[in-house]
């Protein structure tokens, strides 16, 4: 379920192939695949289809050039095959309609979901929930919808939470009591439109705020910057430039306890920090202020983890290796999963507003 990104598609076809797939509990040769050829509903999107522009754009005509002419009404030339670039990994196929149905009695027809043949460390499918038109919410007319991510330590057992999805006509603008709000907003470049935006106005570490560029915030007219909220994102990210400022006043207020390098070299986390003979461990809070003066105090347990022994704790924050200044395009943060863990999290499509507030997920 992935907030990141809008196209839904799933292993599909006995072909179906998969490279750097073997993670645990996956056995790349016994991934479950959809069978069009089995489906009464399916059939593939045609070239002069409008939702093979949803992927493809306007100028999809250059590329369905067996439908010009005096025969091009009944022409039965496909929609190109897709290939999308995940921040981990990638996947191809062919686009599809197919019927999706809600047990017991909802079912939207003609669905646009991906065929996928071929993925890279992608093996399972994935659901879009991006602001593109071929996403989940938009192509149901979601009002809203809304989810709470248990806490990791639940991953090896059945315990499981529902998501909401809320259609129905006009919008409410009633608030939920008790969760904290901020506006979407769209991004000036094209490219990154399909992202939901928020704007971090401060973060700080315990109660000393970190000293990140307010334009690092907001995009600049490239696009470039700001924050987006990523279900498909493991981890926060954070540009190098913001995770430094970051880990350095982790690092300052952490002083008494010594770094543990060699778990840092291993695990690519940092800073992390051995606390054994500690009876108590002493960590700052992490908040994030929001536009509209939304507060997100993360829980200890969203930012900070045990790594290998019990004696060692890092900050699950990721960084990625800085190569030169304006080097990377995109947000400057990303908000991952691992940090939404036991927040009921809602996303007011009708309203353009991002929802949070703790709750104790399982």
């Amino acid at each position: 379920m992935d907030t990141g990104s809008s196209l839904s598609w799933f292993p599909c076809t006995s072909r179906y192939l998969c490279s750097q797939c073997a993670f645990p509990n996956v056995d790349p040769s016994k991934i479950p695949t959809f069978s069009p050829k089995l489906s009464s509903s399916g059939k593939l999107v045609g070239c002069r289809n409008p939702k093979c522009n949803w992927l493809f754009g306007p100028n999809v005509d250059s590329r369905c050039q067996d439908c010009d002419g005096p025969t091009s009404k009944n022409c039965n030339q496909t929609c190109p095959p897709y290939l999308i670039q995940y921040g981990l990994g990638s996947t191809g196929g062919l686009l599809l309609l197919e019927n999706l149905i809600f047990p017991p009695h909802k079912t939207f027809q003609d669905f646009l979901v991906g065929c996928s043949i071929v993925s890279n460390r992608q093996p399972a499918g994935i659901v879009g929930f991006g602001r593109s038109p071929e996403s989940l919410p938009s192509q149901l007319h979601l009002n809203k919808f809304s989810y709470c991510l248990v806490s990791r330590r639940f991953d090896d057992t059945k315990v499981s939470s529902n998501m909401l999805l809320e259609t129905g006509s006009g919008s409410n603008d009633t608030k939920i009591p008790g969760l904290g709000y901020t506006p979407f907003y769209k991004n000036p470049n094209p490219a990154f439109h399909e992202f939901y935006y928020v704007t971090i106005r401060k973060i700080l570490v315990g109660n000393k705020q970190v000293k990140v560029p307010n334009s690092t915030f907001v995009p600049g007219p490239n696009g470039n910057g700001g924050t987006i909220v990523d279900s498909g994102s493991t981890f926060t990210f954070m540009e190098r430039p913001v995770f430094e400022l970051v880990a350095k006043e982790f690092e300052k207020q952490m002083g008494n306890y010594s770094r543990a390098r060699e778990v840092e070299n291993i695990s690519g986390l940092a800073p992390c920090f051995n606390v054994s003979g500690h009876r108590l461990m002493d960590v700052p809070e992490m908040s994030f202020y929001f536009n509209g003066g939304a507060k997100m105090g993360l829980p200890l347990a969203n930012y900070f983890s045990i790594v290998g022994d019990d004696n060692v704790v890092c900050l699950m924050i990721v960084t990625d290796k800085g190569v030169g200044e304006g080097a990377r395009s995109g947000p400057a943060i990303i908000l991952g999963n691992f940090q939404q863990q036991n927040y009921y999290i809602e996303f007011d499509l009708a309203n353009n507003r991002f929802g949070f507030a703790q709750r104790n997920c399982a």
